[in-house]
């Protein structure tokens, strides 16, 4: 091979690698919206419950007094803003991460494709991805985890009964700046690192796996329609919030309630006062959350990504 076929076929790799590092990054940005809009009001209820257990009966108890207190957008679409950006922001470098880490992992394992990825090389590429994911969530997961709570927060400040006067999240932002600086904006960085990394192998690696159960002899897992699809999106969901849910408890107690002890200290100091139990306060929402939630993320994620490919290609 000459010098100069070589080059243009480096230059041919890079613009591919390229394309498609940007379809995967607009694919997923689209899907963490959907997911955002959909989810939203039980992703409310899971944080106040989270963060506040001794105040309510359980999950119906919480929407109904949020809806009534603050009504549907402030209460419970409270911090849609923050929590738009947080998935965009997360879903666009996780699945824009998870495409570059597929190649990574079918390069060690010498698979010539990608899309001969089997379930497990999956699971690994989304185990390294959501390293890169979580240092652009943790900012904006909490602002949008301290705007759902602020009513209980302010509460707790003033006493039950006082009006208490809500703030925006560009507002929020600045003023965790001004009182602890940039450091203030990654409480709960490393919680979130051990919830995510976990969490993200079983999600892809099970959403994979469904996906090759679901295709019939011969059809290709990309070709199993969109309600198989949504079907794995749902049982990936599932999934990962099984096992991420404790650590999720710990972040979020961490966020809302400026904790700066380290997370493994403040799971102990839960189970030792509250009980295990307190450590899955609002596992029900989330999943009644996640199933609609995560296959519209996953329909709205693989179909964009089919027809940007369809028309750049």
């Amino acid at each position: 091979m000459s010098l100069e076929s070589l080059v243009v076929e480096t230059k041919s790799v890079n613009m591919s690698n390229v394309k498609d590092g940007f379809i995967d990054f607009f694919s997923g940005s689209l899907g963490g919206m959907a997911l955002v809009l959909v989810g939203q009001p039980l992703d409310t209820v899971k944080v106040k419950m989270q963060t506040f257990p001794t105040l309510y009966k359980g999950m119906a108890d919480c929407f109904m007094k949020t809806l009534r207190t603050d009504g549907v957008m402030r209460g419970l679409y409270a911090g849609t803003m923050p929590s738009i950006v947080a998935n965009v922001a997360e879903n666009s470098v996780l699945f824009a991460a998870y495409g570059g880490c597929q190649k990574v992992v079918a390069n060690i394992m010498g698979v010539p494709k990608v899309e001969e990825l089997n379930s497990i090389g999956n699971a690994f590429a989304g185990f390294f991805a959501a390293f890169f994911s979580s240092l652009t969530l943790c900012p904006t997961e909490l602002i949008k985890c301290r705007q759902q709570a602020m009513r209980e927060v302010e509460s707790q400040k003033k006493g039950q009964g006082e009006k208490v006067k809500f703030i925006g999240p560009w507002t929020l932002t600045k003023q965790i700046l001004q009182e602890q600086g940039i450091p203030g904006l990654f409480r709960g960085l490393s919680s979130t690192i051990a919830r995510e990394m976990p969490g993200y192998f079983c999600f892809f690696g099970s959403y994979e796996l469904t996906r090759e159960l679901l295709a019939i002899p011969g059809q290709s897992r990309d070709d199993i329609g969109w309600l198989r699809t949504m079907i794995a999106g749902a049982v990936g969901g599932s999934v990962l919030w099984l096992v991420i849910f404790p650590a999720d408890v710990v972040k979020s107690r961490i966020q809302v309630q400026s904790l700066k002890a380290p997370a493994l200290q403040v799971m102990k100091e839960i189970a030792r006062t509250e009980g295990v139990s307190a450590l899955y306060n609002g596992l029900k929402p989330t999943m009644i959350r996640t199933i609609p939630a995560t296959a519209t993320l996953f329909v709205t994620y693989e179909y964009t990504k089919k027809l940007l490919h369809q028309a750049l290609d």
